[in-house]
């Protein structure tokens, strides 16, 4: 059954067409137990059958003796449809082997313990179990078969390959982190003036990521198929919240788009950069500056504009700090294109990132 093709020696090994009949008995719900009797066998039968667990018994020649409703539950098959028949219809072709070698020690009278194994269902399909296969034996302590008790462990193996995606996207993402802060206390030291200039920057900027990533883990309940993500426009103005005043001078606005794990720390650097700019040079160093930041999505790409009005003239060099290595950062990791025009009016800035890379 179930589409196996079995050699000679493991339909020998474990079916035979010469054993005696088995007995021809499911069970039932044990209505005797329920109304006050004390006999042991039906005690047991009552057991098994309210049993979450599948508990089928099996001869040494591998003819399956009795079938639980739990067993029909997690296979498919009725007691009808297996009570008489080879084991074999339930192991995949792959696994005959492996019930050899139960056999075997069952034969020699030992309990085989808790193997994590696959069996077939009725439907074809195959199912993770945990499987225990003990000796049984007749009033002479002869070894007569086997029982067998298997559980599903199909959303604990689901829950174990989680955990590791998990635990491997947080290696992942601390190694990251760390890459980012080791370049951020390289550059500023060669960046900034004086030992309390470089001690200043490095604070901000690992505050600038500290704040993102509390926006990424906060509340946000996530597992392997739903990693954690951010709203663009939410980032944007957590990020840009010190700068802000009450009067509107910082205005954000456009499409929102999600942002993955993987961006959120090389954006909050990227957006820190800006505006600490702005507020020290641009168009946030004065009481009439300006800024826009408005996002633009289409199907493939995300498209930021930044323009700081009402400020002073911008110094044509550009940058030539930590900002401009920075950017190569950024290009690197998002696959980011970044350009800047020093305009008169003010400092306008086009970032356009591939959204494969923002939600990744």
């Amino acid at each position: 059954m179930g589409g196996s093709m079995m050699s000679n020696e493991h339909k020998a090994a474990l079916s035979s067409s010469s054993v005696a009949s088995p007995r021809k008995f499911r069970f039932a719900r044990n209505r005797s137990y329920a109304s006050g009797a004390s006999d042991r066998k039906d005690w047991h039968v009552a057991l098994i059958d309210g049993s979450d667990d599948a508990i089928v018994s099996r001869s040494l020649d591998g003819v399956i003796q009795s079938w639980n409703d739990a067993a029909t539950r997690l296979f498919g098959y009725s007691a009808d449809e297996t009570i008489g028949q080879s084991i074999a219809m339930l192991i995949p072709e792959d696994r005959l082997e492996e019930e050899l070698a139960i056999l075997a020690q069952i034969r020699r009278g030992k309990r085989v313990g808790c193997l994590e194994t696959k069996r077939r269902r009725k439907d074809g399909s195959l199912i993770d179990i945990a499987l225990t296969t003990s000796v049984i034996r007749n009033a002479e302590g002869v070894i007569v078969g086997a029982s067998k008790i298997a559980r599903d462990i199909t959303q604990m193996l689901m829950a174990q390959e989680q955990q590791r995606i998990l635990m491997y996207e947080l290696r992942h993402r601390v190694k990251n982190l760390f890459a980012l802060a080791a370049a951020i206390v390289s550059i500023s030291a060669r960046s900034a003036g004086s030992g309390k200039d470089v001690i200043e920057d490095i604070r901000a900027r690992l505050s600038s990521l500290a704040r993102a990533h509390d926006m990424m883990m906060a509340d946000r309940p996530h597992d392997a198929q739903n990693p954690p993500v951010l709203s663009l426009l939410m980032l944007i103005h957590r990020l840009l919240d010190p700068y802000a005043a009450a009067d509107g001078r910082v205005v954000i606005g456009g499409n929102d788009c999600d942002v993955g794990a993987k961006a959120v720390p090389y954006l909050s650097l990227l957006f820190y950069e800006l505006a600490t700019n702005a507020a020290k040079f641009g168009s946030l160093s004065v009481g009439s500056g300006r800024l826009d930041v408005n996002v633009v999505t289409d199907a493939d790409m995300v498209r930021l504009l930044w323009r700081e009005t009402g400020g002073p003239a911008p110094s044509t060099d550009g940058p030539t700090g930590f900002g401009s290595r920075l950017e190569q950062s950024v290009t690197c990791a998002l696959n980011t294109k970044i350009e800047r025009d020093w305009r008169r009016t003010g400092l306008v800035a086009a970032i356009a990132i591939p959204k494969a890379a923002l939600i990744a």
